[in-house]
């Protein structure tokens, strides 16, 4: 079984438990090394983020926990950095390079907040094409690596996650392929690891982790690398299906 687990949230952002209650139960679960990961301060969208007036305390907290556990287990200090977060991503254990919004008319649009927000977007915008919202989505993946210093690249078709089915957009459309082979091929230059994450799948969002299996085989096939991470918002998420999907790493 994978022992590491490098991706998850808690009180300090949208999660539901303190840090301390996770690295607990990655104990109790076994793993050898655990990274809390909270999302960076957004300047436009407080909704879900760490606070500003937080981020001290976060990286106190943290450095305290990585000596009161040290022996027991390895715990990474680490921050979700979004693409368009301004908060500074140094003297950070690892950095998580995500992409959570697409930027139009002056609006930052969550494209992971529901599927009526994004079909309301997409016919406020752009007509109601939903592939001109994938394509300024993944024009900016293409790019986190860059924008935010990431170690590891977060969950790469985030704006899958309410499209099971087909029921936002095509994914077999040649032109929604197009768009992800581009921001792969861009990605795969970096050399940075992308991460197969099983949240969606843990919290009854998608069927299959991010990204999708289509992708992974591309981006395995020229010769990418990959983390597997369980973007756990509670103790009881950290190392979801690792024991399933930990073949999709190796």
């Amino acid at each position: 079984m994978i022992k590491a687990d490098l991706h998850m949230h808690t009180t300090y952002s949208d999660g539901d438990s303190s840090p301390e209650d996770m690295i607990l139960k990655g104990i109790s679960l076994g793993l050898e090394e655990i990274g809390i990961s909270d999302h960076s301060y957004t300047f436009f969208d407080t909704s879900y983020c760490m606070q500003e007036d937080r981020i001290k305390s976060y990286n106190e907290e943290l450095e305290s926990l990585k000596k009161k556990y040290a022996g027991k287990i390895k715990v990474v200090k680490g921050i979700e950095q979004d693409y368009y977060s301004t908060a500074p991503a140094e003297g950070y254990d690892c950095v998580i390079g995500s992409v959570h919004y697409i930027f139009t008319e002056g609006y930052y649009i969550p494209i992971d907040e529901s599927p009526e927000l994004l079909r309301g977007a997409a016919d406020q915008f752009f007509g109601g094409n939903m592939l001109w919202i994938c394509k300024m989505y993944y024009a900016n993946v293409s790019d986190v690596v860059r924008k935010t210093g990431a170690d590891i690249i977060g969950h790469f078709d985030l704006i899958s996650k309410f499209n099971d089915g087909g029921k936002l957009f095509d994914p077999e459309d040649p032109r929604y392929k197009a768009l992800w082979k581009a921001a792969a091929d861009k990605l795969l230059e970096t050399g940075v690891p992308f991460e197969i994450n099983t949240g969606a799948v843990s919290r009854g969002y998608k069927t299959a982790p991010y990204p999708s299996p289509e992708q992974i085989e591309y981006i395995r096939e020229r010769g990418g690398r990959f983390v597997l991470s369980s973007d756990a918002h509670s103790p009881e998420g950290i190392a979801f299906g690792f024991d399933k999907y930990e073949e999709l790493v190796r």
